[in-house]
């Protein structure tokens, strides 16, 4: 490959790696550090979301006892494994888990789901109405996986204090598991075991997602033949990728909320 190939293909890459940024200082589609919003992550994200919820809530409205249609046939098929793995897996008792189990694994999905679009589809659509760079894929953002875990971390430490009281909850981050005489030592091991589960959740759907948006950006620089035969490949092994992830997510989800409920 010449040295104009090899800028023309990192410079294809690079473009394909760029979100969509908003400045929230002047509302200028400019990066500015910390205040700055990616508008594709948000927008695709936010998308996605309502389409979920419209999707179930018509299959809701239209459901039927009698034959029903193979999109309520699939809806149900989710709800009930969604619905069993719950029961398996939380020991607790709250309303909440089971809803907020089914729109993480749908949610994740779908968003996941983008990765298998043509690499430049999207990015080519927002090009007419002036976009310069477009990311089609809200997981592969890290801003994205981390405000899901962080929104998950609120929950577990909202029922760590709901199931056990301030008190409780507080006696357990310097009483576990050493003893009261080592509380220092207890606290700094659960305060790294709080840390932890949001960092792992989302970096681990954001690793594998990243990982296979580039992939598939480097499979568009290859010839056409060579895209249609690796690109199928990859294609067929990432939709095991994009639905095994969003059900790990939402299976830690629940075993973290499980263990706010259990008092050691």
């Amino acid at each position: 490959m010449s040295a104009d190939s090899s800028n023309i293909a990192a410079a294809y890459v690079q473009h394909h790696l760029e979100h969509l940024p908003l400045n929230l200082h002047n509302f200028t589609f400019t990066q500015n550090g910390f205040w700055t919003l990616n508008v594709d992550t948000m927008g695709v994200s936010i998308f996605l979301g309502l389409l979920f919820c419209t999707l179930f809530r018509l299959v809701a409205l239209k459901m039927t006892s009698g034959a029903p249609g193979k999109l309520q046939n699939f809806v149900e098929i989710v709800i009930q494994f969604v619905d069993k793995t719950v029961k398996e897996s939380f020991h607790g008792s709250s309303r909440l888990i089971a809803p907020l189990a089914l729109t993480i694994f749908i949610w994740i999905f779908l968003m996941n789901f983008m990765d298998l679009l043509p690499v430049d589809l999207l990015p080519k659509v927002m090009s007419w109405v002036g976009a310069g760079y477009f990311r089609s894929v809200p997981t592969a953002d890290p801003n994205a996986t981390f405000g899901m875990s962080i929104a998950v971390f609120v929950l577990i430490v909202f029922y760590s204090i709901k199931i056990k009281g301030p008190v409780g909850f507080g006696k357990e981050l310097l009483v576990h598991p050493f003893g009261r005489y080592l509380f220092p030592l207890n606290l700094a091991f659960n305060l790294i075991e709080q840390c932890v589960k949001p960092i792992s959740l989302s970096l681990r759907l954001f690793g594998n997602l990243f990982a296979g948006e580039l992939i598939f950006i480097l499979l568009a620089l290859m010839d056409w033949r060579m895209q249609w035969v690796f690109g199928s490949i990859w294609g067929i092994f990432h939709i095991l990728i994009i639905l095994i992830q969003a059900f790990i997510f939402m299976m830690l989800t629940i075993v973290y909320i499980s263990m706010a409920h259990e008092s050691h």
